[in-house]
């Protein structure tokens, strides 16, 4: 601890006085308030979303959230972040194993499912953690 008074951190009468006369000469407008949780977005948000040309091109989620049959890649791979796997199939193989309509995500998690080797006995520890690319 120091025996300094606190006045040492704050300004000056002059000081303040020079601050004050430079705030009134240029007179900026307030900053619009900040939105809240219950305001309503303004127009412009909306209409820059609604107009973005690539929004209804774009699938939904990631890549692995995919139907087999919406890939357009013949060769699908799938990696793991925690022992670093990788697993490929041939889009037609995972077709005639799993049927057109089943999910990338799915088949890519029983892929590295089959072949873990990172197994600990806890539900919630064990398994790889997949990077779906396509």
């Amino acid at each position: 601890m120091t025996d300094r008074p606190a006045s040492w951190r704050f300004p000056t009468m002059k000081q303040i006085q020079k601050l004050a006369s430079n705030l009134s000469g240029d007179q900026k407008p307030p900053p619009a308030p900040a939105l809240g949780p219950a305001d309503d977005l303004p127009v412009e948000y909306w209409r820059a979303l609604l107009d973005d040309s690539g929004a209804e091109a774009r699938p939904s989620g990631s890549g692995g959230a995919l139907r087999l049959s919406q890939i357009p890649q013949h060769i699908l791979r799938v990696n793991c972040r925690r022992c670093g796997r990788a697993v490929e199939i041939q889009k037609v193989d995972a077709v005639r194993l799993y049927g057109p309509d089943a999910i990338w995500r799915d088949v890519g998690q029983r892929l590295l499912n089959n072949t873990c080797t990172q197994r600990t006995g806890r539900h919630e520890e064990d398994g790889c953690w997949p990077s779906y690319e396509t």
